[in-house]
């Protein structure tokens, strides 16, 4: 018996596999929907609906920018709080008891067996996804550059300044070169650089998997959800990457040739 009913939605969605951008979009955050079996966790619709059930407004971001650039993109299909598919399984956050100061009554003293199940129905086929993605592509002798989209909250104990920030952990070459585009081309943002928190291993999955471990140029792309709410400005926030994406796309194998460093 399946742990998603058959008439749930699929724990991925796939947009414009055969997309001929060298990019591959991610977002795994881009639902707010809980599992059918989980109910509501214990926490009220707002809660669930704020940036601890998802990323606001970035799957909608993400969706645009696939289109505007023809890349593939691959996005979860289930909350954050069932599982957060860009942390490492089994990890504390992965299944989160707290988040954002919040109890999560459903996910409190969970067994390993309840644990391996959401694993198994909603982790394992997002990343699954992704690999054969990265795969198919590798084996058509094709580049793969890992663009991760995700939107921050504008407050988290005190105000958070950038409108948009870019993150990385060992390998700042995209990143970096995102940041001083961005920069040039937008100077009255305040553009975060590992801003606002940096990429580890612990705290994440897609770009220490997808882009350092495969050595593929990577990045996770924080945007500020009070940017994020309406049509208009996630059409915005999708124009201005696209266009980093055309100012960059050109560059992107001599960024290939440049040593790796986490550092400017």
């Amino acid at each position: 018996m399946s742990w998603l009913d058959a008439d749930e939605p699929a724990p991925v969605d796939i947009v414009n596999p055969g997309g001929s951008a060298d990019a591959v979009l991610l977002c795994d955050h881009a639902s707010p929907r809980l599992p059918r079996r989980l109910g509501d966790l214990g926490l009220s619709e707002a809660a669930r609906l704020d940036h601890i059930g998802w990323d606001i407004g970035a799957a909608a971001v993400a969706r645009r920018l696939s289109a505007l650039i023809d890349a593939p993109l691959v996005l979860t299909g289930y909350s954050r709080l069932a599982i957060d598919c860009n942390r490492p399984a089994g990890v504390p956050t992965s299944i989160p008891a707290l988040t954002g100061g919040i109890a999560v009554p459903g996910n409190q003293a969970l067994t390993a067996a309840a644990r391996q199940q959401r694993e198994d129905a909603l982790f394992h086929p997002y990343h699954r996804a992704i690999a054969d993605l990265l795969d198919r592509r590798r084996a058509a002798g094709r580049r793969a550059v890992v663009l991760a989209i995700h939107s921050f909250t504008p407050n988290l104990g005190a105000p958070r300044p950038w409108q948009i920030g870019i993150t990385y952990g060992r390998d700042r070459r995209l990143a970096g070169a995102l940041i001083d585009v961005l920069r040039r081309d937008w100077p009255a943002l305040t553009v975060g650089d590992n801003q606002p928190y940096a990429v580890t291993d612990s705290g994440d999955y897609a770009m220490p998997i997808y882009g350092e471990r495969r050595g593929n140029l990577h990045a996770l792309i924080e945007m500020r959800n009070d940017g994020l709410r309406d049509e208009a400005g996630q059409a915005e926030w999708a124009g201005r990457l696209a266009a980093c994406w055309q100012a960059l796309a050109p560059a992107l194998g001599g960024l290939d040739r440049l040593p790796v460093s986490s550092g400017p």
